[in-house]
């Protein structure tokens, strides 16, 4: 809930970052730079009596931290606007900012976001294997994540951070497209006799966002801390954290645990990308390159080879990506397409 800017902010810090027991919006404004934060990621209120909802979830509530902080309905427009603008300000130009929302209020962030600078990169779509169970509706069981860029920079985006352009599944599928599609099938984490929060979000999720769109040594900041799932993925990948959490009793319970975190202790866990290094990737094209690429195309063409074999070829040959050598041959040479 927000408090007034001058209400006082409890802060801790450690090696990795310093984080606020106190509201995210007079805490930003007070403590957060502007322009100094990398990458946000955050998991705003639900705004529909979460602090209730284990009522309707059938939840055994015995280790869940009390303290969780509800937004009320009628309040959650303005919230949002608020708290999204000190977002946008915080961020640096071509930072990146990924909103975790359930559908009932989305429309509040949404209509909050289009008063910002912040441009949408992706609409993803995060499914998960469990939903209220319903009799007169289809289940629901998936949440919206908004990312959005800052415009003005240059914006981080680690292609092959997870898998390498040329991975290949059973199938011959590109892994490394099936991993960017913009639905994401990730399982939320169950923890039966473990202390934790009301909701949050699985480590694989969060590692995922955080490869992708951050590189080691950056600020990762969340606006709402709750079981600050989001600053131990992001010290556990070598990264810096920070972010707010008002209720005390989460905030004590969670911080001793963040204090006992190695930094990188995540990094060896990771999937180790096989990425094909291009020598010439990037590099303009000479006309020797261009001479070669057609001569060798209509040599490979006429001994019946298949197109995608040839490009395969063409690829190792000179040292570029298969998006590349079609590109080139697009441009080069028209008769190269069916």
């Amino acid at each position: 809930m927000a408090k007034k800017t001058g209400s006082v902010i409890r802060c801790v810090t450690l090696p990795a970052g310093t984080f606020y027991n106190g509201d995210c919006i007079s805490g930003a404004a007070r403590y957060i730079p502007d322009g100094s934060v990398d990458l946000i990621i955050t998991d705003p209120p639900y705004g529909i009596n979460g602090d209730t909802l284990h009522k309707h979830y059938n939840r055994n509530e015995t280790f869940v931290v009390e303290g969780y902080v509800e937004i009320p309905q009628e309040e959650y427009g303005d919230f949002s606007l608020r708290w999204i603008h000190e977002a946008e300000r915080i961020l640096r130009p071509g930072g990146s900012i990924y909103i975790v929302s359930g559908y009932t209020n989305l429309f509040h962030i949404l209509a909050a976001l289009k008063t910002t600078g912040l441009k949408e990169v992706n609409h993803i779509i995060w499914k998960y294997p469990f939903g209220v169970f319903t009799r007169r509706k289809f289940v629901s069981s998936h949440y919206h994540i908004l990312f959005y860029e800052k415009p003005g920079g240059r914006r981080t985006f680690n292609l092959e951070s997870r898998y390498g352009l040329g991975e290949k599944n059973g199938d011959g599928g590109s892994l490394n497209n099936t991993d960017r599609e913009d639905v994401w099938q990730i399982n939320r984490e169950y923890k039966p006799g473990v202390v934790k929060n009301k909701n949050e979000l699985p480590p694989e999720l969060l590692a995922k966002m955080i490869q992708y769109s951050s590189n080691e040594g950056d600020l990762v900041c969340d606006f709402f801390l709750g079981g600050f799932s989001t600053a131990k993925a992001a010290i556990g990948l070598n990264r810096q954290a920070t972010g707010f959490e008002c209720s005390k009793a989460i905030f004590d319970t969670r911080i001793k645990e963040l204090a006992e975190m190695e930094p990188g202790s995540l990094v060896p866990l990771l999937r180790e990308p096989a990425i094909q290094l291009r020598k010439n990737r990037r590099k303009a094209w000479t006309d020797t390159d261009i001479r070669y690429l057609i001569r060798e195309f209509k040599k490979r063409r006429d001994l019946g080879e298949t197109k995608k074999a040839i490009v395969a070829a063409l690829g190792e040959s000179l040292g570029r990506g298969r998006w590349a050598i079609e590109k080139a041959l697009k441009k080069y040479d028209p008769d190269s397409e069916p």
